[in-house]
């Protein structure tokens, strides 16, 4: 994908679905809606290469705990992407690299805070908006993160509103069938609270719990 994509009102992004307060598609160009005020999530529904898998499958084997936290700019995010996988992971390099290029274009920023972890439990298990302006998040093996439609969330349950039960005793949402999940690889922005005028309508979402010796690699890109 180049950044022209962004410029052009294509008939992809005329032809994506939007649902309320989510757009979801299969072309990258449909993240461009985040910027829309009543979408907190964007969603570019892809399919990962099988020797994508193959090499993070292979990867988090040798490297059960690796976590890498850093500041990249479009410009040195491959080489340095590719420095910390010691060239062994070409194609998730090729990949973040472009995450981070579009993350930067799209909201015209000169670099990205960029965390990628191995995960063997939810890091994040409560339901939770973050405070940030937005977040791109991609799963690149394992179980991905799970979110509540805006539409059916009471916002006053979220933290200490909770009054100590557990979000499914709350009253935070109405039943299980509302939760819904990104599939892995999918690439989502996700809005926070200190995005302007979203300060009541983040996307409340939560890491999802993992089955026993399951291995999920997250990757996150913050303003």
């Amino acid at each position: 994908m180049t950044k022209k994509s962004f410029n052009i009102a294509s008939e992809w992004a005329q032809a994506e679905k939007i649902s309320l307060h989510m757009a979801h598609g299969k072309q990258p160009t449909v993240l461009s809606d985040i910027y829309q005020e009543k979408i907190n999530i964007a969603i570019w529904q892809r399919e990962r290469p099988n020797s994508l898998k193959s090499s993070v499958k292979d990867f988090l084997e040798l490297n059960p705990t690796f976590q890498k936290e850093m500041t990249l700019t479009p410009q040195d995010a491959l080489s340095r992407v590719n420095e910390f996988f010691d060239n062994k992971m070409t194609e998730v390099s090729e990949d973040i690299a472009e995450l981070v290029d579009m993350f930067c274009y799209l909201f015209e920023l000169k670099e990205a805070g960029v965390r990628l972890k191995v995960l063997d439990k939810a890091m994040c298990p409560k339901f939770h908006v973050d405070k940030v302006p937005c977040r791109l998040v991609t799963t690149y093996q394992g179980t991905a993160t799970e979110w509540l439609p805006h539409e059916v969330v009471d916002q006053t349950k979220l933290g200490w509103g909770c009054n100590g039960l557990p979000d499914s005793e709350s009253g935070l949402y109405q039943s299980e069938s509302n939760i819904q999940q990104l599939a892995c690889g999918d690439v989502a922005l996700i809005k926070g609270t200190l995005w302007d005028g979203n300060e009541n309508a983040g996307l409340v979402h939560r890491s999802p719990e993992l089955i026993a010796n399951e291995k999920r690699l997250i990757l996150t890109l913050d303003f």
